[in-house]
């Protein structure tokens, strides 16, 4: 008998609960940058305004109720602690939310492992079973310095196209997901990608290398898997999701506040 995890919820709260729980596993796995980065997800019956964190807030502050709502524009709607956005943060969250409305959630980090992998001319390689599953499915954008000149969403999004995952070059790391659980879990895979390229690499032995057709097909079984939850058929039950935000339970049960 399976226990009934996430109380019923209208859809507006949801997300933010959602988002609220991705702030606080980031941190919790460590893959947060002090006060930067951000995960923005869209207002649910909107496609121009989406909730984002407030700036000068570690992501282990964050709740559900302390987001902040702004549009793609850059106008504040909401703003609980008076406290703002980061300029960097809504151009990288704001280009993406205006151009791909299938990606309600949009995640950006910058880890050890994504940053070294985003300086590596080859980028991402297909090793392993992790990172095959991105397989012809990873985007590059090469680094124009901090992200505060909004002339950079166009050539941001062109690079991304119509993938789920960004690698920003000599930057770090970014994963667009129809849900919060879909944008968390594609980059817990591409950070565990990042850090066993580097130390497969770091060894110095000769690498076994899968041919592509093999992690092509790997990289098809991943979508399916993705698409039984997130995608338009949807209705399976998100269990890893589910079981990550009960991690979350036993430490950080505020995060819903």
């Amino acid at each position: 008998m399976h226990a009934n995890i996430t109380p019923t919820l209208d859809a507006a709260k949801q997300v933010r609960v959602d988002l609220a729980a991705a702030y606080r596993l980031i941190h919790r796995l460590g893959l947060d940058d002090s006060i930067y980065t951000h995960i923005s997800v869209r207002v649910p019956g909107t496609q121009d305004r989406f909730l984002i964190n407030p700036y000068g807030m570690r992501f282990e502050e964050v709740t559900a109720g302390n987001l902040v709502t702004v549009d793609v524009d850059g106008k504040v709607v909401d703003d609980p602690l008076g406290l703002g956005i980061n300029p960097a943060g809504f151009t990288i969250h704001s280009a993406v939310h205006a151009a791909r409305h299938d990606a309600q959630c949009v995640l950006h980090t910058h880890t050890v492992a994504g940053v070294a992998v985003s300086c590596l001319k080859d980028g991402l390689q297909p090793l392993n079973q992790w990172s095959m599953q991105f397989t012809d499915r990873i985007a590059y954008h090469d680094f124009e310095g901090i992200a505060l000149d909004l002339s950079e969403r166009e050539r941001l999004v062109a690079d991304l196209g119509d993938k789920m995952v960004l690698i920003l070059r000599n930057h770090g790391l970014l994963t667009c997901g129809r849900s919060v659980g879909e944008a968390f879990k594609l980059m817990f895979n591409m950070e565990r990608s990042c850090r066993a390229q580097l130390a497969i690499l770091s060894t110095g032995a000769e690498v076994i290398r899968p041919s592509h057709a093999i992690a092509a097909h790997t990289a098809g079984q991943y979508d399916r898997g993705y698409d039984k939850v997130h995608g338009t058929e949807g209705g399976k039950p998100d269990s890893e999701w589910e079981a990550f935000k009960r991690m979350l339970e036993r430490t950080d049960a505020d995060y819903k506040n």
